[in-house]
């Protein structure tokens, strides 16, 4: 299993706008990519403006595929103006 954190600070004011955005780019990967595991959007508590998706894949061949599948470069294009800055990802591999 390979994780992945993502930390996406949001613009002020752009918060509904890329929740809506990335929900629907999230639904797709559940839906169409068998090898993604899990991929949820968490909003901080105590950083404003502050979420982090949290993601599971299968192997490395599944967090690739991701990467190309149309629905998640259409996502990027729809929510990328919400963004305050380059997304920080940190990538994690599973122990069990």
């Amino acid at each position: 299993m390979i994780g992945v954190i993502a930390i996406l600070k949001i613009k002020d004011g752009e918060t509904e706008a890329f929740e809506k955005g990335f929900n629907a780019m999230a639904a797709q990967v559940r839906a169409n990519e068998p090898g993604n595991v899990a991929y949820l959007l968490t909003k901080s508590r105590t950083e404003p403006n502050t979420y982090k998706v949290l993601e599971i894949y299968k192997d490395q061949a599944a967090l690739d595929a991701h990467r190309e599948y149309e629905h998640f470069k259409a996502g990027g294009k729809i929510f990328g103006s919400t963004l305050a800055g380059r997304p920080e990802v940190e990538l994690l591999d599973g122990v069990i």
